[in-house]
């Protein structure tokens, strides 16, 4: 499904936190969100879940206008997964996972066979059938992140909205969750603040700045060595990776200088 960011401005607290935004995402589109802390990735998500609505400009999925569209009948195309994700309550994990249906079901009806196995795809799909019946309160960061995931892709959605998702997850879910990504054939929107993880995943990278879109291109050119220095104010080198010709940005960390170069 076609998602449009059509020159979305978000004002708050009087500062433009999004300035002017246009994206054009294609259906069944990886597309990664990049830029500094504050440089309104998460902002921009929000308008498009349906959480926040835009000072001005329009947010299109399919075509409709996420403003006119109540957020019940959004969440039946749109899943998110956003930073605040979480819960205190001691549901099990099977519990979290089918309360991704909700947008579809009327009153107190059970979920039909059907639907108990896509909550149980979506538990497989994010490693979690050992941990079904574990409460998700004793369970780590990384479990529980993966937990949301499962939950957002019972929902079925034809658009997947993350932010940050591999937030507390270690290097092989990591990968494990890319990988789906890439491959779910599901329109998805993800901020990453790893540049590297949004190389090897999307298929075009939107840089932001200052609210602003910097660049909205295929990842070799979204994250070239200038436009990083530009962007995050940080050294690199842009490679390709010698294995799936990728590019990958080699940092360069400032090294604090001996007593002998401070004094020649």
């Amino acid at each position: 499904m076609r998602v449009e960011f059509d020159a979305v401005t978000v004002r708050m607290a009087g500062r433009t936190v999004v300035d002017r935004l246009t994206l054009d995402v294609r259906s069944g589109e990886v597309v990664g969100l990049v830029g500094p802390n504050g440089s309104g990735k998460s902002t921009a998500l929000r308008c498009l879940f349906g959480a926040l609505r835009p000072t001005s400009g329009v947010v299109r999925v399919g075509g409709a206008d996420v403003a006119s569209v109540s957020l019940r009948d959004n969440a039946r195309r749109v899943a998110a997964l956003t930073q605040e994700s979480r819960t205190e309550l001691d549901f099990t994990v099977r519990e979290i996972v089918e309360l991704g249906r909700y947008p579809h079901l009327r009153g107190n009806r059970r979920l039909t066979a059907r639907e108990t196995e896509v909550c149980k795809d979506a538990l497989r799909a994010m490693d979690l059938l050992a941990l079904t019946e574990r409460s998700v309160v004793g369970l780590s960061g990384g479990e529980r992140q993966r937990v949301f995931l499962a939950r957002a892709l019972a929902q079925e959605p034809e658009v997947l909205v993350l932010d940050e998702p591999t937030n507390h997850l270690d290097v092989r879910h990591q990968i494990a969750l890319l990988s789906y990504l890439r491959g779910c054939g599901r329109t998805v929107v993800v901020a990453l603040h790893d540049l590297n993880l949004a190389a090897a995943t999307c298929d075009r990278v939107a840089v932001l700045g200052d609210g602003m879109l910097r660049e909205f291109a295929e990842p070799g050119l979204a994250l070239r060595t200038e436009l990083i220095r530009t962007v995050f104010g940080v050294e690199a080198t842009s490679i390709t990776h010698p294995a799936t010709g990728d590019p990958q940005v080699l940092y360069a960390l400032s090294r604090p200088s001996t007593s002998e170069e401070a004094t020649s």
